[in-house]
């Protein structure tokens, strides 16, 4: 799937929001006003507002009704150091971009949350030396953009070292407590039995610490699953290592459990349709779930014939659908009906295929920026690289810039 330089003041304790709660306001450069009720956060599906050729989420609003939307993802730079940056390359400090879409999104009634980590770069709980200062970079981004929620998106490989998950969790924990009212959601890895050997010992760093978020939500996808009964199994096998970990019964684990699918065609192959999605829908909200989402807005349309070649795209869905056929789920899932008309499309120009950029090479080695051709398509490095096939994995070095 799926990224302050002022230190914090001494963290004052307070007691966590309950799901469905709403934010106190914060003051940001980007017109926050009000924030929305939690369940919108809880809902939102993932955006990367800089790559993945994004979409208008205005659009998508008018679309589905969709109201809130979780932006990806934020990272320490590429070349090292603790400050915080969209995908490792544009620094919050400086940005406008990200601010734009932002802004956007608010001017229509919307929010956003922002996801830090996910699977590829070097996060900020490996770059930064502990906690306190892995929070000060996220709470510039907080304070920069003036957030209600944020999401922790704890995975492979950063999941793997227990110093970077002890700084995630203590950060998440120092937030909290220094933004009242602060939605928080940890994601992180599914299994068939719920989560794999790290990520139980994630939740155990999150009791050691005293850290209870909103929602621990696991991404059953890219782990041999098969369609919805195999994710809606994973989720009751979650349920019972929550209760476990965290001495809670069944209902306090399901008011703090999430699940964050992966819409169409996912990476190692398997497929989740708009069935799907309605099973486990009806699963989350029957047990009471604090949390649904999905990676991504970005994929949430039909491929067109030239970019489905039977594989996963970082662009559209490689599965039969109308744009913005998952959204929808997301919307069921805050309580709202969506719109019942779809507005009369405007017709997609057949772009012409560009030109080719040299063949990639097995030996060659590529820095940040490289272009290269490969299958019929052009790739752009996103960092150093060496015998790495484009387009082998989403998460891989290599964004897919089209057909050629």
């Amino acid at each position: 799937m799926r990224r302050l330089r002022a230190c914090l003041g001494a963290a004052a304790a307070v007691t966590l929001a309950a799901a469905g709660t709403t934010a106190l306001v914060a003051s940001s450069a980007s017109g926050a006003t009000t924030a929305l009720d939690n369940r919108w956060y809880a809902a939102a599906p993932y955006l990367m507002p800089l790559d993945n050729d994004p979409p208008d989420p205005a659009a998508i609003m008018d679309a589905t009704g969709l109201k809130a939307f979780q932006l990806a993802f934020v990272l320490a730079p590429d070349g090292g150091g603790c400050t915080p940056t969209w995908g490792g390359t544009a620094p919050v400090a400086s940005d406008t971009a990200v601010q734009s879409v932002i802004s956007t999104i608010r001017a229509k009634g919307g929010d956003v949350s922002v996801s830090i980590g996910g699977y590829g770069g070097t996060k900020l709980g490996q770059a930064c030396a502990d906690p306190a200062s892995t929070a000060a970079a996220y709470q510039q981004v907080i304070t920069k953009y003036g957030l209600h929620a944020i999401d922790f998106d704890l995975e492979e490989p950063e999941y793997e070292n227990s110093a970077a998950i002890r700084n995630e969790i203590g950060a998440a924990k120092i937030l909290q407590q220094n933004n009242p009212g602060l939605y928080v959601s940890v994601t992180t890895a599914g299994t068939a039995d719920g989560t794999g050997w790290f990520g139980k010992q994630m939740l155990l760093e999150a009791k050691a610490q005293g850290f209870t978020p909103n929602n621990f939500s696991i991404m059953p996808f890219d782990g041999g699953f098969n369609g919805a009964a195999s994710q809606t199994g994973a989720l009751t096998n979650f349920n019972t290592i929550l209760q476990s970990t965290f001495g809670w019964d069944q209902a306090t684990a399901y008011a703090h459990e999430g699940f964050s699918g992966m819409n169409g065609r996912s990476d190692t192959g398997e497929y989740f349709t708009q069935a799907d999605f309605q099973t486990v829908l009806d699963y989350a909200t029957s047990h009471h779930m604090d949390r649904f989402t999905f990676w991504s807005l970005n994929r949430d349309r039909q491929c067109t014939p030239a970019d489905n070649g039977g594989r996963t795209s970082g662009t559209c869905s490689s599965v039969a659908q109308n744009a913005w056929d998952f959204a929808k789920y997301s919307v069921k899932f805050a309580g709202v009906t969506p719109p019942t008309t779809t507005p009369t499309p405007t017709p997609t120009p057949t772009p012409t295929p560009a030109s080719c950029k040299p063949a990639w090479s097995s030996t060659a080695v590529y820095t940040a920026g490289n272009e290269v051709s490969y299958d019929k398509h052009n790739w752009k490095a996103r960092w150093w690289t060496q015998n790495e096939t484009p387009g082998a994995s989403q998460w891989g070095p290599w964004q897919d810039e089209g057909a050629c």
